[in-house]
């Protein structure tokens, strides 16, 4: 008699988890889509985290040089990033991707597929498009304030050796083509008398060299007279990118840019 209804129970126990299984793989069943089908439960729960979603593009854009005054560089500090899925914006933001050494070098050339291959490596389904610079340069400074006096002393010697130079480059030009001279023949043949010295050919080219200069450089002070760059930024620009390029060629060169084909230091630095 015993026996019966331990075998009975065992039934009953067997018919009600049999009864939870299929009910259980009927609702999994009836609730994925049918791509969800096919790649399993897994991927499923992994889409429900709005941070894992393989649809979503991820944009990103970065200036070709970047500074940096701190030693643990995240994605933020380098670049510039746009995604329609909010949530995981924040977390590559603060994601770590160089650490840099105390003792270490305080520049580097980082390609943009590393980057894209440490997003990758937290986030494998997302897809990335680069909008901006193909390398970057980090470049870290240490982050100092400088006394007001001191950018005072070198406003003054800028300012002076800016002054003593031109002063005597224009000399320097007008002695070798002789303008004193040649300003009093014209003196003389226009007027018939011989020059003093100080004439209104003399005042004239003065005027007209200060109008010449605030003219061509395009601003007085930090008032501008146009919206143009100006000869000495367009310059300056172009000597910058001589350098960025420079820099950029030159790691490659020496095997130092940090890229996905090289087993280099960025994966050492990371934490």
């Amino acid at each position: 008699m015993e026996n019966g209804k331990r075998k009975i129970m065992w039934c009953l126990t067997i018919l009600v988890v049999a009864a939870v299984a299929i009910g259980v793989i009927y609702y999994v069943k009836t609730n994925m889509s049918p791509a969800q089908q096919t790649k399993g439960y897994l991927i499923r729960k992994w889409r429900r985290y709005p941070m894992a979603v393989n649809q979503d593009t991820l944009y990103v854009k970065g200036d070709r040089n970047v500074e940096v005054t701190k030693r643990e560089v995240t994605l933020g500090d380098l670049v510039s990033m746009e995604c329609s899925n909010r949530v995981i914006l924040p977390h590559l933001k603060t994601m770590k991707v160089l650490k840099i050494p105390e003792n270490g070098e305080k520049r580097y050339v980082i390609s943009i597929l590393k980057i894209i291959a440490c997003i990758h490596e937290k986030y494998p389904g997302l897809e990335v498009q680069n909008l901006g610079e193909t390398d970057l340069i980090v470049t870290y400074e240490m982050q100092k304030t400088p006394s007001k006096w001191v950018h005072v002393a070198k406003t003054i010697l800028v300012v002076l050796i800016t002054f003593f130079g031109a002063a005597f480059s224009m000399m320097a030009f007008n002695n070798d083509v002789d303008v004193d001279k040649l300003f009093g023949y014209i003196y003389y043949w226009m007027t018939g008398k011989q020059s003093s010295g100080f004439t209104i050919l003399e005042v004239s080219y003065s005027v007209g060299i200060t109008i010449g200069i605030l003219v061509f450089f395009n601003h007085f002070g930090k008032r501008r007279f146009s919206v143009d760059p100006t000869p000495m930024e367009v310059q300056m620009r172009l000597y910058e990118n001589d350098i960025q390029t420079t820099l950029i060629e030159d790691a490659a060169r020496k095997e130092e840019e940090l890229d996905v084909d090289r087993a280099n230091r960025l994966g050492a630095h990371r934490t």
